[in-house]
């Protein structure tokens, strides 16, 4: 999406905002579901409202993405520490039906990966879900989770550790 679209969204302009959140929702949907898990279409609503409420107070149209990706982050943390439900294949059958087709993960590793990551906390799959699918730098990664670099390493390093405790051999 474009500055100028995104300006044209927070000026009122319906359609451009629809198109803003269209072209939003799938990603926050698989950000939020792979940390929140059952909760995470909750989370992924809870982040459009907070999208959509606080659009005007974005100052920088270019860190969209990156205020977006705070905000879901923050929302799925929540509601996977909420608990709300218990992981079920209902969400693994979810989960993979909502792959983007550009991945080339084949659907038996993604469900191996889904089960490892389900039995994460939320902490552990927000740590893993940024460095190592989002791309995030360690940096990044401290400044969205507002913790110190030292911080991410630790838990990072532990997060991998319980994943690969976790994973079959």
């Amino acid at each position: 999406m474009s500055s100028e679209q995104i300006r044209a969204a927070q000026a009122g302009d319906l359609i451009a905002l629809n198109e803003l959140l269209d072209e939003m929702l799938p990603w926050v949907g698989r950000l939020c579901g792979s940390i929140a898990l059952d909760s995470g279409p909750d989370a992924a609503q809870e982040t459009m409202i907070q999208v959509v409420r606080d659009l005007n107070g974005l100052r920088e149209p270019d860190a969209l993405r990156g205020w977006v990706r705070r905000i879901a982050t923050r929302e799925a943390i929540r509601h996977a520490e909420r608990g709300r439900r218990e992981p079920s294949i209902a969400h693994l059958e979810h989960t993979l039906a909502n792959r983007e087709p550009s991945s080339d993960l084949n659907p038996l590793l993604a469900r191996d990966v889904q089960r490892v990551l389900e039995e994460l906390s939320p902490d552990q799959r927000a740590i893993l879900v940024l460095r190592d699918l989002e791309g995030l730098s360690e940096a990044e990664t401290a400044d969205l989770l507002q913790v110190a670099r030292g911080t991410i390493k630790s838990r990072l390093h532990r997060a991998r550790e319980a994943f690969r405790k976790r994973w079959p051999q």
